[in-house]
């Protein structure tokens, strides 16, 4: 079998193409949550805590000097690092989320097997039973 051949049976199967979909539907969820967290969960907890702009927050080890045109400054960006946890924590709720509602219709699907031929029968003359008058 020729390589190219084997490749375009590889890219066919259903899982390729489904694992394709969801890394980009990812890679563009995760583009909505940091936006999210920038523009909007961040900028109230800024103005709440004084004003601060959180991706700004530094530990500054060494310091710019403005005499040299060379980048010199070194720090630590630890308010960058807060926004990606925030947004880790965004991300991990969500999927937790629809783990949860996936798990839910296994179950549900899981529970209630569809009854038998026999089981349907005897369903019914059992509710026929039921709806007769007594005496």
């Amino acid at each position: 079998m020729g390589l190219v051949t084997e490749f375009r049976e590889f890219i066919a199967k259903g899982n390729v193409i489904d694992l394709a979909v969801g890394v980009i539907i990812g890679a563009s969820f995760g583009k909505i949550v940091t936006s999210l967290v920038d523009n909007i969960v961040m900028p109230p907890i800024g103005l709440l805590l004084g004003g601060m702009d959180f991706s700004k927050l530094e530990w500054v080890l060494k310091r710019e000097n403005p005499a040299t045109a060379e980048v010199e400054k070194v720090a630590i960006q630890y308010g960058a690092f807060i926004n990606v946890v925030i947004q880790f924590l965004i991300v991990a709720f969500v999927i937790f989320l629809l783990v949860k509602v996936v798990n839910q219709l296994r179950r549900a699907e899981a529970a209630a097997p569809e009854p038998t031929a026999t089981e349907a029968l005897l369903a019914e003359i059992r509710d026929e039973l039921k709806a007769r008058p007594k005496g």
